[in-house]
């Protein structure tokens, strides 16, 4: 049935401005998820066709009345199918939506706003994506679906479009010099649980080629499972999605996208309060460069049903498998012996979300006063046997209550028993240089593999610092200063605190020397300050075109997303360079205030004979020289790691102009170089870089 509708003309004088308003009432909007269409018939446009510069639509507004406005989705749907989104889960509790307009030239996003919502907004998608040159007479829809099904009935009152000849205009995605990705829902809803099939496209035509949204498919062209995905991040408008490479069947296949290694679960992250559009590339570098492992990924760009929708991270889930988490696979009936033992992915999380298996500890957070604890979620095996689901929870028990005893530091029977102390120092060290709120506490991955096969509890793989690098305003997130792992002195009341691990680390003098060695030895290498520098600055001139193109559709530079710091940066320059200086800033801090020591911290002049030596050059690569002083000839050589280690080098010059190579590989990192002379023994401090 029709709903009846009102046309209004208005003629300006002295103008060759003609604006045509047509109103149309609403109708009850259902709580049973079902979406409703509420009509709007358009006749006698003038002129018929609509576009984005002579003549089109300018203005959608809106009445609604609802008991939770954060449950509706409502879209714009033209004539000819187009359907432009103009609210996804914006407001809360009884405000509805009274005289709510939408405008492409709107100052504010109403998905970064507060009710109420009176007055003229930026819609959630692109309103003038509906001029695209077809005839605006026929029938318009407003389409409104209640979300969440619990609430009660609501009511459109009543929709209004305003046509004339300041029409909206949008930005026209057609070519990128990053990897298009092209996803085709097929008219569905893209829900947070279960996946649903979509056809999935991926354009690239490799390194320094442009890639246009109308060339073919020619890296990816098939079906996939997608949903969305994250806790927080889901309030978000712009949404990160989990997707599986299916065949029509829906049955998994590996698939190796974009130069990483064939698999068939993958992670689209949005970025979205992220401004930078790095600090989860950034961190994943940081703990390559450190020799772990960390989710390979590329920067890509994303339409999805016919709509772009901005920059993405496209990267690896961490998932067992021997290109990724490198563990053995627990199959349902390893429930004895050595093949019960491993391999295991938990995390540390505050929503256990698909998780199976989810335990608490026996331990209470620091600080905990509120009824916080600390929640152990089993991601590999999904669905665990009860043999191997008490293993795992009886492990990390043990190593917690190791850890919490006071012969903790014992090296038969305390933590070190259970934990690979390595693995912890690199997440700690990689968490407290991002500062990142979320570390220790939420997103914390861990691994355990069987153990024949080693067998400790690893910390790691990082994930999820959108939120590092002074981008959350909350619980010391922007100081340089300061422990992030004593995040329950600053927020006692938070429900997720870390664990007590880390403070009691600290109290183990050789932990904190450990650490200290670790840090200095990573300051020439993973942590080096030119060298993260040079990152930022190449990384972001990579997306100096495709940046653009995320911010003309997410006008977001320049307004605080939460939970950015203010002021907000009105520049995606502004935000690189706020990035560094936070960088800057925190190396300062943690160069002063990393306990321990370490020989590496010595002065090279304390480490010397009083007869001078040098060696370069500093970070070394194949090879090292040594500048000795007159007259002394070199005998022999070696390298000697953090751990004592030592590792002969063959001199391959004269003695008295050695040039120094390594019998074996050298990992990156910092040494002491042992020279044995003529005249006594030469120490000099040395790093070796990566290339």
């Amino acid at each position: 049935m029709k709903a009846p509708y009102t046309t209004i003309a208005l003629a300006l004088l002295g103008s060759t401005c003609w604006g045509q308003t047509i109103t149309a009432p609403g109708g009850t909007i259902p709580a049973d998820g079902t979406p409703s269409y509420f009509p709007i018939e358009v006749i006698d446009l003038a002129p018929g066709t609509i576009d984005t510069i002579g003549f089109g639509l300018e203005q959608v507004c809106i009445d609604v009345a609802h008991e939770w406005t954060f449950d509706l989705d409502i879209r714009l749907v033209a004539p000819d199918g187009t359907t432009i989104p103009l609210v996804r889960e914006t407001g809360y509790d009884n405000l509805g939506f009274s005289g709510t307009c939408f405008r492409h030239d709107a100052q504010e996003a109403i998905s970064e706003s507060w009710p109420p919502y009176t007055g003229t907004w930026f819609p959630a998608g692109q309103l003038g994506r509906v001029n695209n040159g077809q005839d605006g007479n026929g029938s318009w829809h407003l389409r409104i679906r209640d979300e969440v099904t619990q609430t009660g009935n609501g009511t459109l009152v009543s929709v209004s479009l305003t046509f004339g000849d300041e029409p909206a205009r949008y930005f026209n995605f057609t070519h990128s010099d990053l990897p298009i990705v092209v996803i085709d829902t097929q008219g569905d809803t893209i829900p947070n649980d279960p996946k649903i099939q979509a056809l999935m496209g991926i354009i690239d035509n490799g390194p320094g080629a442009v890639n246009q949204l109308s060339d073919p498919f020619n890296h990816y062209n098939g079906y996939i499972g997608i949903e969305t995905r994250g806790n927080s991040s889901q309030q978000f408008p712009k949404k990160s999605y989990g997707l599986e490479t299916w065949d029509s069947t829906g049955a998994d296949i590996n698939v190796p996208l974009l130069g990483m290694p064939s698999e068939s679960d993958w992670v689209l992250l949005s970025n979205f309060s992220d401004k930078s559009l790095l600090n989860n590339a950034l961190t994943f570098d940081i703990a390559q460069r450190m020799g772990r492992y960390a989710p390979r990924w590329r920067n890509v760009e994303v339409v999805l049903n016919g709509e772009y929708i901005g920059v993405y991270l496209l990267l690896e889930k961490i998932k067992r498998d021997g290109e990724r988490v490198d563990i053995a696979n627990l199959q349902p009936v390893d429930t004895l012996g050595d093949e019960l033992t491993g391999g295991y992915i938990l995390k540390i999380d505050w929503a256990q979300g698909q998780n199976s298996f989810a335990w608490a500890s026996d331990y209470d957070p620091p600080g905990a006063g509120n009824g916080q604890y600390i929640r152990f979620l089993l991601d590999e095996p999904s669905f665990p046997h009860p043999a191997q689901a008490g293993y795992i929870q009886a492990y990390v028990d043990s190593f917690e209550t190791a850890l919490a005893a006071p012969d903790f530091t014992d090296p038969a029977n305390g933590f070190r028993r259970y934990l690979d102390e390595g693995s912890a120092i690199d997440y700690f060290l990689s968490t407290e240089f991002a500062k990142n709120v979320d570390g220790y506490r939420q997103s914390t991955f861990l691994y355990k593999d069987k153990d024949s096969n080693g067998g400790e509890l690893h910390c790691g793989p990082l994930w999820d610092f959108d939120l590092g690098y002074a981008n959350a305003d909350y619980c010391g997130g922007t100081d340089p200063a300061g422990w992030n792992f004593g995040f329950s002195t600053l927020c006692p009341m938070d429900q997720n605190l870390p664990p007590f691990w880390w403070g009691r680390f600290f109290e183990d003098e050789t932990w904190t020397d450990s650490l200290r060695c670790r840090w200095e030895s990573l300051r020439y290498t993973a942590f080096d300050t030119t060298r993260l520098n040079q990152w930022v600055d190449s990384t972001a001139a990579t997306l100096s075109a495709a940046q653009l193109h995320n911010f003309a559709t997410w006008r977001i530079l320049g307004v605080r997303v939460w939970p950015n710091p203010q002021p907000v940066p009105e520049t995606y320059a502004g935000e690189i360079q706020e990035l560094k200086d936070w960088m800057h800033a925190r190396w300062l801090w943690l160069d002063q205030n990393i306990p321990g020591t370490c020989d590496f911290s010595t002065p090279v002049s304390e480490l010397n004979s009083p007869m001078e030596a040098s060696a370069f050059p500093l970070p070394f690569q194949d090879r090292i020289h040594v500048r000795l002083p007159k007259g002394i000839n070199l005998l022999t050589s070696s390298l000697v790691d953090l751990a004592g280690r030592s590792m002969l080098l063959r001199n391959v010059a004269t003695a008295e102009r050695p040039e120094l190579v390594a019998l074996t590989a050298i990992a990156d990192g910092a040494y002491i170089l042992r020279l044995s002379t003529d005249h006594g023994p030469m120490n000099l401090r040395v790093v070796h870089g990566g290339r």
